[in-house]
């Protein structure tokens, strides 16, 4: 009885503290809004859409960019950053540049063999590389804006005189799997970063949502942009800490009712892109990364065992005709707080904006999240089995990309570096990138025959840089 009273008691106490951190920061952070009255004017932006293989999902991202309500829908341009993709996506770029002249479509260049480039970092850099625009909004291909989302975040980038403004997205469930991880995993990154430090421009804390990430021309340009981060899987925490340590101005919001994402739409699909990330999104800090199966099996699987071991002793004990009080108190304690838990529950879904379902089975996301923070803390230290999409994450025998320097002066250890501020290899929601040799010619339905700048050029260019 003591023993099982114990663990009810350790389970209450972690899902309060739980609850606690995701519904302060729910509460503490800033929510992207549509502006009361709708804009006359809106500064220029390019969309830009690193895709590899992405043949499911590009179409219908691409085309919610395009429904966007602008004051002048000519001020915005789309570029898809189509990476040596094996499937369609190539072809659906291609089609959506044929039917809108404000889609741009390129296939990069081969990254260089003798510089560590991870991630999309080069795709998005030889993208950024190409567009003139006054702001740069680097969404992924799973992303879906609603028709306010670009106009909304450019007000409020201006408003608040934003250099980097991310929004956190809705993240949207399909298939089973999803619902057991994703509801579980987005409240344990909610619940890790705290937006009043992030969005401090005193404070080193720095934090920033990779699916939606808006950028001011000239403090992109000023930290070095995805080159500065070039080694880096998690780039969108990294370009944060660049913001934040070059003094400049991070803002993050919730932005649930303008961005949405989903992620992966098979147990393979996430269990491969959770796996790959997981680890590294802590650092590679062991303590950190086991703090995940910690909370999970405390707060959503062990009160159900208990639950389960309660009931089972007190039928055998019926049976039996032996004392049932204990096992019945125990029995009733844990209904107790598997009610009181599904009650925190809804409220964490309605702040966060995602329906409940299959809560029942908690206690078995709680086990599949445990699984695979331990699977990536394997894959990553032994690198078996790391992959993305069927290629190998090991880092390339290459010299890293020389950083920028930190401007003096700045409002983050004055001008010094920070080992609060390193880049670290993490990645949360990082989509692996591998540029095409190609270089194609892009053409615009409408309008004249308009040739992207030839990409060698831009090759040689960020070579010698």
């Amino acid at each position: 009885m003591l023993f099982e009273l114990g663990i009810l008691v350790f389970s209450g106490y972690v899902t309060a503290q739980f609850h606690q951190h995701i519904m302060a920061a729910i509460a503490a952070a800033p929510r992207l809004t549509a502006p009361s009255t709708p804009p006359h004017r809106l500064p220029t932006v390019a969309v830009i859409i690193p895709a590899y293989n992405e043949a499911l999902n590009l179409r219908e991202c691409v085309e919610s960019v395009l429904h966007s309500k602008l004051p002048d829908p000519q001020q915005m341009k789309v570029w898809i950053a189509d990476d040596e993709s094996t499937d369609r996506t190539g072809a659906i770029a291609r089609e959506l540049v044929a039917q809108d002249s404000r889609v741009r479509h390129i296939t990069v260049p081969p990254r260089p063999t003798d510089e560590v480039w991870l991630g999309k970092n080069w795709a998005c850099t030889q993208a950024a590389e190409l567009v003139q625009e006054d702001y740069l909004l680097f969404i992924d291909a799973d992303v879906r804006l609603m028709p306010g989302a670009v106009s909304a975040a450019l007000a409020d980038a201006e408003h608040h005189q934003a250099d980097l403004l991310s929004a956190m997205p809705q993240v949207v469930c399909g298939c089973f799997a999803e619902w057991l991880a994703q509801p579980i995993i987005f409240r344990m990154l909610i619940a890790s970063f705290d937006p009043k430090t992030v969005n401090d421009p005193t404070q080193e804390n720095a934090f920033a949502a990779g699916p939606f990430m808006l950028f001011r021309r000239a403090a992109y340009e000023h930290i070095g942009g995805h080159r500065s981060v070039a080694d880096d899987l998690v780039e969108d925490v990294a370009l944060a800490r660049q913001i934040k340590q070059a003094g400049r101005r991070m803002r993050l919001i919730l932005g649930f009712e303008f961005v949405q994402v989903r992620m992966y739409r098979s147990f393979a699909a996430l269990w491969e892109g959770w796996t790959k990330n997981f680890h590294m999104g802590a650092q590679r800090r062991l303590s950190a990364t086991l703090k995940v199966p910690l909370v999970a099996l405390a707060s959503l699987t062990l009160p159900w065992l208990i639950l389960g071991y309660s009931a089972l002793s007190l039928g055998v004990n019926a049976v039996a005709r032996i004392g049932i009080i204990e096992p019945g108190l125990s029995l009733l304690i844990a209904v107790g707080l598997l009610i009181w838990q599904h009650n925190l529950w809804h409220q964490q879904a309605q702040g966060l904006q995602q329906p409940v379902r299959y809560w029942s089975l908690s206690w078995l996301g709680g086990l599949f999240v445990s699984a695979i923070a331990l699977g990536s803390i394997l894959k990553t230290e032994t690198g078996w089995g790391w992959t993305w999409r069927g290629r190998s994450l090991a880092r390339p025998t290459a010299r890293p990309i020389a950083r920028p320097k930190t401007a003096p002066g700045n409002a983050i250890g004055n001008g010094k570096p920070n080992p609060e501020i390193a880049i670290h290899e993490s990645a949360i929601h990082a989509v692996t990138i591998h540029e095409t040799v190609t270089h194609e010619k892009v053409t615009h339905e409408g309008a004249d025959h308009k040739e992207i700048p030839h990409l060698e050029s831009v090759h040689e260019k960020s070579r010698s840089a």
